[in-house]
């Protein structure tokens, strides 16, 4: 997996993470939506020509790096997330806790 650059934008309330790549219109990105300290990462997308090159866990990962020096938790409401959190125990600390 060759690393990318990945651009964050955060507009306190929502943000995402998002890398291109040379000829690829399109960029991959994770988004998310902030719910007290907590974000929802909701939607991670890769174009076609850029899947199987480990560009969502990057991004995932970015996500993780910025829950660890930030004090956020995550909520992974997306399915590619949430299948992340499961390959990744020791990243439990950062789930967020859901009202019962």
């Amino acid at each position: 997996m060759q690393p990318i650059e990945i651009v964050r934008t955060d507009e306190v309330h929502h943000g995402s993470y998002r890398a291109t790549l040379p000829g690829i219109d399109r960029a991959a990105e994770l988004t998310w939506v902030a719910r007290g300290p907590a974000r929802i990462a909701s939607h991670t997308f890769v174009p076609p020509e850029m899947r199987g090159k480990g560009i969502a866990q990057q991004l995932v990962e970015a996500l993780i790096a910025d829950a660890r020096a930030q004090g956020f938790t995550i909520d992974p409401q997306c399915s590619y997330v949430e299948a992340q959190f499961r390959r990744h125990p020791e990243w439990a600390d950062l789930l967020a806790e859901l009202p019962s």
